[in-house]
């Protein structure tokens, strides 16, 4: 696969960030992998309806594996970007990487619910393509879990609760708040969304929360 060199170095990278700016298991590398993956999914079935896609395949690619390690809950959004740059300067090409940035810093659910979506013109394909595979992997209680867990100290118990908030109040409105333009990722949320709500449901009675 002639995208394998990109892959793999874009993977470097986010092991190097995640371990420089300790950003736990919810938004490194496997979260990364889970976003490129799905990525992947969306683009396969746009493909057909938008043939140009396939000219800006480095864009998704790198957006979607990088798109959390400029994480405002992390560090500073333009520090991490900056990293971001520099490390892409000898790979993309610098409109890409313009592309990339435009990307991974208006994609996230906080942003988009406060100014909505963006006009990337040509690119607004891809932009959807990545944002919405990032929230088809939000659908991992789990993940959730550990994120209070590691990044807000706090135990099990507690955990659970917020993240069940969390769901019930973000993650399981996704499809209601319109967040999914792409047919793959409109099939696939229901399921997920399916199987969220099932694992919410056994998880209060397994620990008796109402």
């Amino acid at each position: 696969m002639k995208y394998f060199p990109l892959l793999n170095s874009l993977f470097k990278f986010v092991i190097y960030m995640t371990e420089k700016y300790n950003i736990d298991e919810s938004h490194g590398l496997k979260h990364s992998m889970d976003v490129d993956y799905f990525s992947s999914k969306i683009y396969e079935y746009e493909l057909p309806l938008n043939p140009k896609l396939s000219d800006q395949i480095n864009i998704i690619y790198t957006s979607a594996i990088l798109h959390d390690m400029c994480d405002k809950k992390y560090m500073n959004q333009g520090e991490g970007i900056m990293h971001i740059k520099d490390f892409l300067s000898d790979k993309l090409s610098p409109l890409e990487i313009t592309t990339v940035e435009s990307i991974i810093s208006t994609m996230s659910y906080s942003t988009v619910k406060k100014h909505g979506f963006p006009d990337l013109g040509e690119y607004q394909t891809a932009y959807h393509i990545v944002r919405e595979a990032d929230l088809l992997a939000a659908y991992d209680f789990d993940r959730c879990v550990i994120f209070q867990m590691t990044q807000n100290n706090d135990n099990y118990e507690n955990s659970i609760k917020v993240s069940i908030d969390l769901f019930e109040n973000r993650i399981l409105k996704y499809i209601d708040d319109k967040l999914f333009t792409t047919h793959y990722a409109k099939l696939l949320s229901k399921n997920l969304h399916i199987s969220a709500l099932n694992k919410l449901n056994s998880i209060k009675k397994l620990y008796k929360i109402r």
